[in-house]
């Protein structure tokens, strides 16, 4: 019998795949947005628009409801629709602004202050209204719309592929983002929150979805309202999978059980992805990121994007660099600096744990400020579990112009890792309330992958990084070399909750303590800057041994402990 938690990723896969299936089935439309409109040069021109008059919603056995993704898309013509989306500091609120591109003139358009308050998407964008056959109101959601979502083409003439990034950011720290659709595609409108399943029991509803006021006006988007046919079936995986339309009386009763079911396949209420131990926290990444191991992924390709980010690792270089190892002066060099430990609770340890041991677990990441990658590959020698590594340097045409040993690679056996970390990458205190103390250490070598978009707005950075599949990004046990990259404008969040990467904290007296992350501590690595790399995050403990907790105040105007 498959697993509960097993079951939870193959219908979050086969969700994340049908999202993007869907995708190609609008591009393979007839054109929808008109082809004669009376238009103003570098305004685009959007429409809300239904791929389909009905649509099915699985609702899996055992699980608390079903995600709405109806179908509906945003389609844009005569111009692309594109937001540049930022903030200053921690101190300062995020700011969006519209590009309106005319050939070679562009405009910007601020948005009004307030609107947009992260950089997940337009908040409270698409709103949707569920009848049941009577006619009743059932059920009604308000849904942030993030333009980078699945995409496709929506005519023949319009651009082959998207240059805009895939997904909008969700990690609490970003600082810039770029959210864009091409003229002639249309972006998957639809927001599903997997903790937030609609609880609907099988049967036939109606779906009336319309944009929101607000940015009808802002934007000059007609008030089309497509109706959708909606049908809520049940999936048993008790037959294998099969599928079975049950009455909504058959179904009654199962809600605290299968809501109960839910919180244990996330962890109890923590969900740590297939990456183990490495796995950055849901909020990190794409909704079909999060259980990439599984996912039957389409990727970028000729007339649509899934919205994943998921690319494929680079290769390293063919043999060992010769020659005398150099870094010209005015090469350009990455820049690493660490964001502010976030998503910080008190655990038992989770696997290897110790009874009545109290652990500080939270999540770091280290970025890429830029204007040069960090390309680091990897030689093993015959037999040996650890590989030397070597720094390169390009040019601004990207011809290799320099390279500087930078320490090793080791093979990492543990489960949840299984593949080559690059040593000394980060290390980790806890330190005292006057921050001169030092109470607990530690230090991670990782597997550097692109799995945060942190800052898409500085110079050179990368909207579409390889390095992001954390499946193929760092190796595998037998191979010779290995070639990892932390590409400009890119984080790599790791989430520390195992004993030897989180804080024992049982025995420490109650009170203030600061968690600091520092990027390159040894400072093997060459970059820009040296002076940026470390981060502070203020937290109090309480509570007793074996019911230890912890109080993380807001960073600046970031709330998110």
């Amino acid at each position: 019998m498959t697993s509960q938690p097993q079951r939870k990723k193959l219908q979050r896969a086969a969700f994340a795949a049908g999202a993007a299936l869907t995708v190609v089935a609008v591009a393979g439309a007839a054109p929808v947005a008109g082809a004669t409109p009376k238009s103003t040069p570098g305004v685009p021109e959007l429409k809300l628009i239904a791929a389909s008059k009905s649509v099915t919603l699985d609702r899996w056995e055992g699980e608390p409801g079903v995600y709405l993704d109806l179908g509906t898309y945003l389609s844009v013509d005569n111009a692309p629709l594109e937001f540049k989306v930022t903030r200053k500091s921690y101190k300062d609120p995020v700011v969006a602004q519209q590009i309106l591109r005319d050939g070679k003139k562009t405009k910007t358009k601020k948005l009004p202050a307030g609107l947009v308050n992260d950089f997940k998407g337009l908040p409270g964008f698409l709103e949707v209204s569920l009848t049941d056959a009577s006619g009743a109101e059932v059920a009604t959601s308000k849904g942030t719309f993030c333009p980078n979502n699945a995409s496709g083409r929506i005519r023949p003439d319009a651009p082959a592929t998207s240059h805009y990034p895939e997904s909008c950011p969700t990690n609490p720290f970003t600082l810039g983002s770029v959210w864009g659709i091409e003229q002639g595609w249309a972006a998957n409108s639809s927001a599903v929150d997997y903790d937030k399943p609609v609880d609907l029991p099988v049967g036939e509803y109606t779906a009336k979805v319309s944009v929101a006021k607000k940015y009808r006006d802002l934007f000059s988007i007609p008030d089309d309202r497509p109706t959708i046919k909606v049908t809520v079936r049940e999936q048993s995986w008790e037959d294998g999978g099969g599928v079975g339309l049950r009455s909504a009386a058959g179904h009654g009763g199962d809600g605290a059980h299968s809501a109960h079911a839910g919180h244990e396949a996330r962890g109890g209420g923590h969900h740590y992805g297939p990456r183990g131990a490495d796995a950055p926290t849901p909020p990190a990444l794409s909704h079909a990121l999060e259980d990439r191991g599984l996912a039957h992924h389409l990727g970028d390709g000729s007339g649509h994007t899934d919205g994943s980010r998921v690319a494929p690792a680079l290769t390293a270089n063919a043999k060992r660099p010769t020659g005398r190892a150099g870094v010209p002066a005015d090469v350009p060099k990455p820049d690493l600096r660490s964001l502010p430990a976030w998503d910080i609770m008190i655990t038992d340890g989770e696997d290897g744990d110790v009874p009545g041991k109290d652990y500080l677990a939270f999540s770091a990441n280290v970025w890429n400020a830029g204007p040069a990658p960090l390309v680091v590959d990897g030689f093993r020698s015959p037999g040996q579990d650890l590989m030397d590594a070597y720094q390169y340097f390009y040019d601004a045409n990207g011809k290799q112009v320099g390279y500087t040993p930078t320490g090793t690679m080791e093979w990492d056996p543990r489960i949840g890792h299984e593949h080559w970390h690059f040593t000394d990458f980060a290390s980790y205190r806890l330190l005292s309330e006057d921050k001169t103390k030092e109470v607990r250490s530690g230090k991670e070598a990782f597997c550097l992958a692109n799995t945060d978009a942190v800052d898409y707005t500085v110079k050179n950075a990368n909207w579409h990084p390889n390095n992001t599949d954390l499946s193929t990004a760092c190796g595998q046990q037998n191979s010779i070399s290995v070639r990892e990259v932390l590409d400009v404008g890119s984080g790599d969040t790791y989430t520390q909750y195992r004993p030897g990467q989180s804080f024992d904290v049982t025995d420490l007296p109650n009170g203030t303590y600061y968690i600091e992350v520092l990027a390159n501590p040894a400072e093997r690595l060459k970059e820009t800057d040296l002076d940026n790399n470390v981060s502070l995050r203020k937290v109090v403990l309480g509570g007793t041994p074996g019911a230890r907790t912890v109080t993380v105040p807001p960073y600046d105007l970031i709330n998110a402990p």
